[in-house]
């Protein structure tokens, strides 16, 4: 916490989408934000600017998070500005469209920026966390934003990565949960599935349909169905029963394992 008594968090990918939103929403509730960006600053400029409307204090930083030297210097960054960190929430992540073929072609180059992105920046930042949260005997919550591909795979080979390493943080919340609970520090996670976002405008009406109809709930869903999860998850009191655990917000999609057979190559944070 700050001097005033505001909560600290930083919330990773927070120029748009979900973690635009979870941001914003954390701002109104009186929580000092760190927001990251890597290509859209006039995003993350926005996002600032909203958050700095509700009277707390925000630092937004450019940073590759799928490299490790930039996590880390992003970590050091915001602990010097903020002093503290309360809520982390490792949001950044996607799938970014590659070269045809299969798998025996994929580039190792985008199986390693690929896990980097999605599981790496995640331990790299969580680290970090701990340590502060340990110093200053904080009961801190740590909010790892997964993916339904982390448990229901899809048929595209460009997903193998962004799924293996989707996988990987689910694993990572339930391991590290247990290991930091006694310190009264929660890991948990969130895992949407398709988000409408700013980024799923390209999609023609005929591909949101066949997406739509692979989901048992017959609707997409909005960064309004995942906020109010990432305000309780938040919340030390709340959430001090709750360890190592990945609340899937889906639609129905993991339970049904139901996914979109599209014929396009996908990329956008939206995947999550």
């Amino acid at each position: 916490m700050d001097k005033n008594g505001k909560k600290n968090a930083l919330i990773t990918g927070s120029s748009s989408g979900i973690g635009a939103a979870i941001a914003i929403a954390y701002a109104k509730c009186g929580i000092n934000v760190g927001l990251t960006y890597n290509r859209h600053k006039e995003g993350g400029e926005e996002t600032k600017r909203i958050c700095e409307s509700f009277g707390v204090k925000a630092e937004l930083y450019q940073v590759q998070l799928s490299d490790r030297g930039e996590c880390c210097a992003l970590m050091e960054k915001f602990l010097a500005d903020f002093g503290t960190i309360d809520i982390l929430v490792n949001n950044a992540g996607g799938a970014l469209k590659i070269p045809e073929g299969e798998f025996e072609d994929l580039p190792l180059d985008y199986w390693d920026s690929q896990i980097g992105l999605n599981l790496n920046a995640a331990a790299y930042c969580s680290q970090y966390a701990i340590r502060n949260m340990k110093e200053n005997g904080i009961k801190g919550n740590i909010i790892n934003i997964s993916s339904v591909h982390g448990t229901v795979s899809w048929v595209k080979r460009k997903f193998l990565p962004y799924c293996a390493g989707k996988g990987g943080l689910d694993m990572m919340t339930k391991a590290l949960g247990v290991e930091v609970a006694p310190y009264g520090i929660r890991v948990n996670g969130i895992a949407p599935g398709f988000i409408m976002t700013c980024a799923t405008t390209r999609y023609t009406p005929e591909q949101m349909k066949d997406f739509t109809d692979h989901i048992p709930a017959g609707m997409l869903g909005t960064t309004d169905d995942i906020v109010p999860m990432a305000l309780f998850l938040a919340d030390p009191d709340k959430t001090r029963f709750i360890v190592g655990q990945t609340f899937h917000i889906d639609g129905g999609q993991s339970v049904t394992g139901m996914i979109a057979n599209m014929k396009e190559n996908f990329e956008g944070s939206h995947l999550a």
